[in-house]
């Protein structure tokens, strides 16, 4: 019986298969019993990584742009992936998962891979020419784009930036190759409500926004620039839903391959990396082997930096360059490695966390998202008896204050010091954040009212004051324009001395090593809006 990797709790799927081609029946029969005594799991047909590629899939298995069955969270607010509009450029291909890593067992190939692909990589609806253009802007409506190019943000977005930046033409990277990874990507990122590849297009798109500021125009290589961008890309494939705490919790076999430490994350790298590995998927094959290396170090150091469980250590180096920057009386010069890799671990990590900056209409959506998985975690703990972790009780979540809060200890300090860091260039996000934070502030403060005004014992009494609080979360909220901060445009200056709205929670003694308060968090656990 086969296992999908990353699956919660982690069960025998069905699946699996026989000896492999080659192979005496009763030798692979003693090998796997071999393996299963070591591991203690059944081994039906299973090979080790790294040995002999098991055999294709029957054409008659689900297409590679299907929905897995065998995945968990199914359900989602997004649609599910369909197939491309030309299925016969594709074979037929399918996902196992071999010794706790994701293993491609068949190939999802072009019928010619010199191919060039569309513009955006995969044919898409006309109208989204008209947003990715504005590919530069911070705020764009990747929902709308995920729609636009039937249900392929991820390669849309992630191909379009490349292919603007002519990353494909430095590189001498296929495109009908790269467009094969990120198909296969897709096909990785679950169907989660949060974690899926719309949050892996919202995250490559804010990266690329990011690191093009004009403040840091010319300081990366072509190089850094491709690692950051796929980084972005990847930094959530397989991602089953849960958090790294959960996984360790449970004792995942994650969590025990990757020994408790920034599990999810070294798995999506892995995931990604053996994704790589294959001839038709590796668009980097056109390199040499030293960029191919440094590619790959650049790429994982960045994805590790996506563990909220390093966020005050990478805020604290973030600080520290920043005010260096200051003594100096010197712009942005990033000559070394390690002051450019710092920046680039920061950039990701501020895509990661950029949904409070993004225009409220969206933002909103990404709470409920993350909000529903969060509330699918704390269904299973307690389903298992465990402790339900923090928003992820169904009867005990205000999302209001929870929103207040990140804001306040974790994404407006980041923030903040980023756009010391390129002053002026972010101050624009600044302010859609601490709009953003108003608006929650302010309903928070009407629901506050509406509970004081309307207490009483009567059921019908509580009923119609449930539905006044839903009707005040619904209340229609002014769309704000996006902002832009391209090569070559400025941003408006920050006014000096915004007050912080009223009613901010009372939050644990300050992290030694930074002069803000913290909000509280589970250590290894996403904490994301």
């Amino acid at each position: 019986m086969m296992t999908e990797i990353g699956e919660i709790p982690l069960l025998p799927a069905a699946g699996g298969g026989g000896a492999g081609r080659g192979r005496p029946a009763a030798n692979q029969q003693r090998r796997d019993t071999v393996v299963a005594r070591q591991t203690d799991r059944p081994m039906d047909g299973r090979t080790l990584a790294g040995r002999r590629r098991p055999p294709a899939p029957s054409p008659a298995k689900h297409s590679m742009l299907e929905e897995d069955p065998q995945r968990p969270c199914t359900s989602s607010p997004s649609p599910i992936p369909q197939p491309l509009p030309s299925p016969s450029l594709f074979n037929k291909a399918k996902t196992a998962a071999v010794m706790g890593m994701s293993r491609i067992s068949g190939v999802q190939r072009l019928r010619n891979s010199q191919s060039v692909p569309s513009e955006f990589g995969v044919p898409c609806k006309k109208e989204i020419e008209v947003y990715m253009q504005r590919i530069n802007e911070w705020g764009l409506n990747i929902f709308k784009i995920h729609e636009l190019s039937k249900q392929h943000s991820l390669t849309t977005v992630t191909y379009t930036l490349l292919r603007k930046r002519k990353l494909m033409f430095k590189f001498d990277i296929n495109p009908g190759t790269l467009v094969n990874f990120l198909l296969h990507l897709e096909h990785n990122y679950r169907n989660n409500p949060y974690h899926n590849q719309i949050h892996g297009a919202d995250v490559a798109q804010s990266m690329g926004v990011l690191i093009s500021t004009p403040a840091l125009e010319g300081v990366f290589s072509d190089l850094e620039v491709l690692a950051a961008i796929i980084a972005a890309a990847i930094h959530d494939v397989d991602h089953p839903g849960f958090t790294n705490q959960y996984l360790i919790n449970t004792n995942n076999e994650l969590a025990i391959m990757y020994n408790d430490e920034s599990v999810l994350e070294q798995h999506h790298l892995a995931v990604a990396f053996k994704l790589l590995q294959e001839r038709d998927c590796d668009f980097m094959a056109g390199v040499s082997k030293k960029q191919r290396q440094t590619f790959r170090k650049m790429v994982i150091e960045m994805v590790l930096a996506t563990d909220m469980s390093k966020h005050m250590t990478l805020l604290a180096d973030l600080k520290t360059m920043v005010e260096a920057k200051k003594v100096s009386g010197t712009d942005t010069l990033l000559d070394k490695y390690q002051d450019r890799i710092l920046v680039l671990r920061s950039a990701i990590h501020l895509a990661d966390l950029s949904n409070p900056t993004k225009p409220i209409e969206l933002y909103r959506q990404w709470n409920e998202r993350i909000l529903e998985e969060y509330l699918r975690q704390g269904d299973r703990e307690k389903q298992l008896g465990l402790e339900i972790s923090p928003m992820c009780d169904r009867g005990n979540v205000t999302v209001e204050k929870s929103q207040i809060g990140f804001i306040d200890f974790i994404v407006h300090p980041l923030y903040e010091t980023w756009a010391e860091l390129v002053n002026p260039d972010a101050n624009a996000i600044l302010d859609q954040l601490e709009d953003n934070r108003q608006w929650y502030m302010t309903r928070l403060e009407e629901m506050e009212d509406e509970e004081e005004g309307s207490e009483s014992d009567d059921p019908g009494d509580k009923q119609r004051q449930q539905q006044q609080q839903q009707q005040l979360l619904e209340k229609p909220f002014p769309k704000s324009a996006s902002l832009l901060i391209s090569s070559g445009q400025s941003t408006p200056q920050r006014s000096s001395g915004k007050p912080s709205a009223p009613g901010t929670p009372k939050m644990p003694a300050p992290h030694p090593n930074i002069t803000h308060q913290p909000i509280t968090h589970h250590a290894n656990s996403r904490v994301v809006p």
